[in-house]
């Protein structure tokens, strides 16, 4: 007997797969797929008219799903957007009133300030018009007053004097009235500073004291 004809020999030839034979369990491993997907790639076969209908449906509810999700999704995003511009908008708002806030209360500090400081001022121009000419102390006196009047005005406050301008009530304080002393000043006009006025931009701190011509 050859070695062709032996049991083993016979054996191994039924073992060999045949060729496009579907291995065992390969099957398990296939993904399953809707007739939607089948019929589109072209991996079905023909399907009647029915069942094209019913495929067709599924893709149309399958894109309107995915429609909807999406405009879900846009407004949302609007939603938070107009959300962080709110926000936004807010935070500048708080900005800008904390910033006009620190502003004011610096005004209200150097006014403050200015209003404690405005009575030694006058009392050293009341000491330069009494002081002699030849006071040696005078010239020291004149250099503080100047001194004294530079920081104020880098603060911002000036002083004004209005002589021979229309009296305003709300920039001058009239202590008293008197004969115009030519035709050329006219009624009502300022004659006389008995002290200035000081003003930090369009605030009076103190208005000027007047003589008002009659």
């Amino acid at each position: 007997m050859s070695d062709r004809d032996t049991p083993q020999h016979h054996s191994e030839q039924h073992a060999q797969p045949t060729p496009g034979a579907q291995a065992p369990g390969d099957g398990a491993l296939a993904t399953e797929r809707s007739p939607y997907e089948a019929a589109r790639d072209g991996s079905s076969p023909p399907i009647d008219g029915d069942a094209a209908e019913v495929i067709e449906a599924q893709g149309a509810a399958e894109v309107e799903g995915d429609l909807d999700a999406l405009v879900k999704t846009a407004a949302q995003r609007d939603e938070y957007l107009a959300l962080a511009q709110r926000t936004q908008a807010d935070f500048e708002n708080y900005r800008k009133r904390v910033a006009r806030e620190a502003a004011s209360a610096a005004e209200r500090g150097v006014v403050s300030l200015a209003k404690e400081l405005l009575p030694a001022l006058d009392n050293l121009d009341r000491a330069i018009e009494a002081a002699a000419t030849d006071d040696p102390l005078l010239e020291g006196v004149r250099l503080v007053r100047s001194e004294l009047a530079a920081a104020l005005a880098r603060t911002g406050i000036e002083s004004y004097c209005p002589v021979g301008e229309p009296f305003d009530p709300s920039l001058h304080e009239a202590v008293a009235t008197a004969p115009s002393p030519s035709p050329a000043c006219a009624s009502g006009s300022v004659l006389e500073v008995y002290q200035p006025g000081y003003r930090l931009g369009a605030q009076i701190i103190r208005p000027a004291r007047v003589v008002v011509a009659a």
